[in-house]
Formats: structure tokens, sequence, C-alpha cells
């Protein structure tokens, strides 16, 4: 997909981190942008930052797209203001919850609504426009923790394997269709997830931190934006930031005990477990 003019790219946690320098990814592409987070001042200071490069370019409204009306505000909000959305990226992500013994209800609701159904009530909401003109792109944030495992928060890791298997299952059952379906699974980012404050998320989930920045390169959310408009140019499904993640699926995929091994040593050696 060429991002255009003529685009309209809808962007979810887009006041700062990977979701801001997506916004701006596009924007500089040429697309009119919607965004939306629950942070109402930063993100309409990234939003007067677009239109005032380009007037009435873009558009913000704030929203918790962790509930089915938080996604049905926004979506009417950027057809309202925009037209047909041609490009929806679920960005938003929270990092939550440690153990099991830790980790409250609270931490796996909240993950599981932001992390995994506000991109089902997305694509619920966005299909029969789409399946009607036989076009449409679903982009989502995952985490190479979706790909391999988060040490540390339980909640994390199996929410961001939900997601990406959501949107594989989205591209199984409605490429023929005209849908087109992007991944982005990136391992270190610098954003606030990979240095949370640790009294909202946990001693352990901080730490994990440690282990990604070990893991390999800590990437700027500007350097993530780019791959990501060349992996929708190219359409590809996967995108990974850290090429390093395909070399730790392969070796996932392909010898699992000892995968598993190296991770409990892993913990082990992070946690003294």
């Amino acid at each position: 997909m060429d991002i255009s003019s003529a685009s309209h790219v809808v962007v979810t946690g887009a006041a700062g981190g990977i979701g801001r320098s997506l916004a701006r990814a596009f924007h500089a592409a040429g697309a009119r942008v919607t965004i939306t987070d629950l942070d109402e001042t930063r993100l309409f200071a990234v939003c007067n930052d677009l239109n005032t490069a380009r007037p009435d370019s873009a558009t913000a409204i704030a929203a918790d797209i962790g509930s089915r009306a938080g996604n049905v505000t926004v979506i009417e909000h950027a057809r309202a203001r925009f037209g047909a959305i041609d490009l929806f990226f679920a960005n938003a992500g929270v990092g939550m919850g440690t153990d099991l013994e830790s980790a409250s209800d609270r931490d796996w609701d909240i993950s599981f609504a932001v992390n995994v159904h506000a991109h089902r009530y997305a694509a619920e909401l966005l299909m029969p426009e789409w399946l009607a003109r036989k076009s449409g792109y679903f982009c989502s944030t995952a985490s190479a923790a979706g790909l391999l495992a988060q040490i540390g928060s339980a909640p994390y890791s199996v929410t961001k394997h939900a997601a990406v298997a959501f949107a594989e299952w989205l591209s199984i059952t409605y490429h023929d269709r005209g849908l087109r379906v992007s991944c982005l699974c990136p391992q270190g980012v610098n954003t606030n997830m990979l240095n949370p404050d640790k009294s909202t998320t946990g001693p352990n989930f901080a730490s994990a931190g440690d282990v990604v920045r070990a893991a390999g390169a800590v990437l700027e959310p500007d350097d993530v934006a780019r791959v990501v408009l060349e992996a929708i140019r190219d359409e590809r499904f996967l995108i990974l930031p850290h090429p390093e993640v395909e070399t730790y699926m392969t070796t996932r995929a392909s010898q699992h005990a000892r995968w598993l091994g190296g991770m409990r040593k892993l913990q082990a050696r992070v946690f003294g477990a």
C-alpha cells in the first residue's frame, strides 16, 4: 500500500512513543491522520504540530480504546472529519502485572482490554466498510514478546501472544477479500514501556526491561516508524524492526525444549529465582 495525500490513517496510542512517531511518519508521507490517546494534553499537542506543518491534515480525539464505545467514538470522529478510513493502526498498549501471585484481576482485565480487545473492536467496526469496497489495511502493534515470551509479566506476555494470533487470523480469513494486515513486533524501543514506573508496573516488569536492553539494540520510535512504512508499502505481515527476533523465533520453533531451558536460566539470572 502506498501512503499518499489520498490516504486516511488512524493511529491509536499516538500521544507519545511509537504511536506519535507513526502519526508523524504517515503525515509526512502525505496522509490525513486521525490520532487518539487517553493523554489529552500530549495528544492535542501532537495534532497541533501536524496541522502547523500542513493545515487541516490531522484531527485528534481522546478516547479509551479498551472499550467498544471508545472505538466507536474514534472511528465515527475519523469518518466525520476525513471520510473513509484506509489504514487503522491499533498501536496503543499497556505493560502491567507480574507473576500469578502478584498480578491482579485489574492487571489482567486492562491488559486484555487494551492489548487484545481494542484490536477486535476496531476490526469489527471497520470490516463492513472494508469488505464492501474490497480494500482496507489493519495494522497492530504487538511485541517480540508476542512471538517469544516476556520474562516477568504474565499479562503482558499472554496478551501480546493473543494480539499476534488475532492479526494472523485476520490475515488468513480476510486476505482474499481485500484486507491487508501487518503486525509490528519490536523488541527494545526507547519509550515509557521500556522504562516504566515501578510503582505502576511492579519491579519484575521493570527489571524485564533490562533483559530487553541486553538482548539487542534499543531503537528510537522514529526508527521503528521508518521500518513500518517500508513494510506497509511491501504489504509484509510481520514487521520486525529488530532482525535478531527472527533468529530467536527460529530457535524457539526448532529447539523448543532448549529454548525454554534458556529462558528459565535467563529468568534466574534476572530475578535470582
